[in-house]
């Protein structure tokens, strides 16, 4: 920046704190004459921490003005009550002579530069852009939030969680990235226990910290398996509906850490279903063939139709579809009321041998093929169960190593 236009910008407002009277005529002078600066309020002893907060939240300086040469223990307890405020103010010192010890004294202290007399134009105005690049940070870019997928049951034990949990293996699987499964059946969810992994925590416990998140605290939230983080139901079920602003804190959370946060909810009639499907970016409807599911299908898809939910974004899916049904899926898509997403096969035993072993499904069985074309779609990955997508299920996600 050239030195014209440093001397076009308005001068930064400054506390000026110092019990030396010639030193402060000396500076204000020299402040007057560039206009870098502009003493808008003057401390004439080093205060106390209260004074200080009072005096810098009245006058609302861009930097503090401190003298490190009259009282340099004072000074530098100035200086660690700037650096503790939110935001921190920033200090330059100021001194009588020209002391290379006191400046390092005083960088070491917190000071961002360092003033004496005469006080070099140039240098007050070299003090001042830095002062000004501290204040006015670039902006942060936006950052880019995860897809938020949720799995409801049109019927209790359609099979809605063992979709999440195969899902969140196979998008972990296929795309690499960080993947979330949140377990929000606080009523009878079972995703741990079908995991075989023992949390510390649960939902519960990020619900009542939804307040205060950050990426350490979430890491002892979740626990690991396979890759896929896991976010576990409560072991007691919770009749109470959790305050809906804490849900979505932690929701919105959740999507900045990972790139897919699967959600598994109660049946879709439940209020907190119908509150998390707001939320969701996709959601999934979870029926069977058999006659009570497809009535409640329908039932749920006309209701979630005059809720006002796009038709894009609600997805039926028929779970554990056999090859002898006497039901096509043409029929099944005129009881619904709306397109049938995608159908997976009762594949009885490949499932039951992975839920004993508490492992993801290969794509070698019927099932686990549906689900990696399940994945794919997700992900609009087309043609990736044409080909072997690559295992990554051993390794773990960064964030399960916070």
């Amino acid at each position: 920046m050239s030195q014209n236009s440093m001397a076009r910008e308005p001068a930064l407002p400054a506390l000026l704190i110092t019990p030396d009277r010639d030193l402060s005529s000396a500076a204000q002078k020299a402040f007057t004459e560039v206009r870098a600066f502009e003493v808008v309020s003057e401390l004439r002893a080093y205060p106390p921490a209260q004074t200080l907060d009072i005096r810098v939240r009245q006058a609302q300086p861009d930097v503090v003005l401190v003298d490190l040469s009259s009282d340099f223990g004072a000074a530098r307890s100035v200086l660690q009550c700037l650096a503790a405020m939110r935001p921190p103010v920033p200090a330059i010192g100021i001194s009588r002579v020209n002391d290379s010890s006191l400046l390092l004294e005083g960088l070491r202290a917190g000071v961002g530069d360092f003033l004496c007399p005469p006080f070099d134009a140039d240098a007050q105005r070299e003090a001042s852009v830095r002062i000004r690049r501290l204040r006015q940070p670039e902006e942060p870019q936006p950052q880019e939030q995860g897809q938020l997928i949720a799995f409801a049951s049109t019927k209790p034990g359609s099979g809605a969680s063992t979709l999440a949990m195969q899902s969140a293996f196979a998008l972990r699987r296929l795309t690499g990235k960080r993947v979330l499964l949140a377990d929000f059946d606080l009523v009878s969810g079972s995703i741990a226990f079908s995991l075989k992994v023992s949390p510390v925590y649960t939902v519960l416990d990020a619900l009542g910290f939804s307040d205060r998140l950050d990426p350490a605290l979430w890491s002892s939230l979740v626990s690991n398996c396979h890759g896929v983080d896991v976010l576990a139901g409560p072991d007691a079920p919770l009749t109470e509906l959790p305050e809906s602003s804490r849900v979505h804190d932690v929701l919105e959370y959740a999507r900045l850490l990972y790139d897919w946060v699967l959600v598994d909810l109660p049946t879709v009639f439940h209020q907190l279903s119908l509150f998390m499907l707001s939320e969701a970016d996709q959601v999934y409807l979870v029926s069977t063939s058999e006659l009570a599911s497809l009535h409640l299908g329908r039932r749920a898809s006309g209701l979630l139709s005059q809720l006002g939910f796009e038709r894009d974004r609600v997805r039926m899916v028929v779970n554990r579809l056999s090859k002898r049904e006497d039901i096509a899926t043409a029929d099944m898509e005129k009881i619904f009321t709306c397109p049938v997403h995608s159908s997976f096969p009762n594949d009885y035993f490949a499932l039951h041998k992975v839920v004993t072993r508490a492992e993801p499904l290969g794509p070698e069985t019927d099932l686990g093929k549906a689900i990696e074309r399940f994945g794919a779609k997700t992900a609009n990955l087309p043609g990736v169960e044409k080909r072997g997508a690559k295992t990554l299920l051993g390794s773990k996600p960064a964030l399960s190593e916070l």
